[in-house]
């Protein structure tokens, strides 16, 4: 009766360990792809239309985030511009309701151990977006390129003579 209870008790321990490390790696797939309420092309607007980063993203040079456009951005184009697609008719609703797109982001940085990122202070250093970003223009949905962990903040600030002491990122 022992070996058995023991053998039920390491079959538990083993399920319940892989259950966790499924539901990590899709919660890690997940977090690479979140669902957008519109599937918008990064592709279609820099490469095609030849948007830059800070057309839409208008805060990128004078704020610690990039920021996210505001439907008024998107409709100046939109309001005549492939209004029969189904995407740009969602946009067009959100829109008209006046409310607001609940988009969900695809980078963030943890709040944890007092992070600071500056958006601004990388854009005047000359880092381009794709750096960080991955090379949207070829992306027809937004993915994250890189896990944006501290081992490979500090390499980058490394290699290209940027500071990297603690007090640099950690406030």
């Amino acid at each position: 009766m022992r070996i058995i209870g023991k053998v039920i008790i390491a079959s538990l321990f083993l399920l319940f360990v892989g259950l966790v490390v499924l539901k990590g790696y899709s919660w890690q797939q997940n977090r690479k792809t979140p669902p957008q309420p519109i599937q918008f092309s990064h592709e279609i607007h820099v490469k095609k239309v030849g948007l830059s980063c800070q057309f839409c993203h208008t805060t990128v040079e004078k704020s610690t985030f990039a920021g996210i456009p505001s439907l008024q951005k998107c409709m100046t184009c939109h309001e005549k511009v492939a209004t029969d697609r189904p995407e740009i008719q969602k946009l067009t609703r959100f829109w008209k309701d006046g409310t607001p797109i609940p988009w969900n982001r695809v980078y963030r940085i943890p709040v944890r151990n007092h992070v600071y990122f500056s958006h601004k202070r990388h854009v005047k250093a000359g880092v381009e977006c794709a750096t960080c970003h991955g090379n949207v223009e070829v992306m027809p949905v937004m993915k994250r390129q890189r896990e944006l962990q501290m081992g490979w903040c500090v390499s980058c600030h490394r290699a290209n003579n940027a500071p990297d002491d603690c007090l640099t990122c950690h406030k």
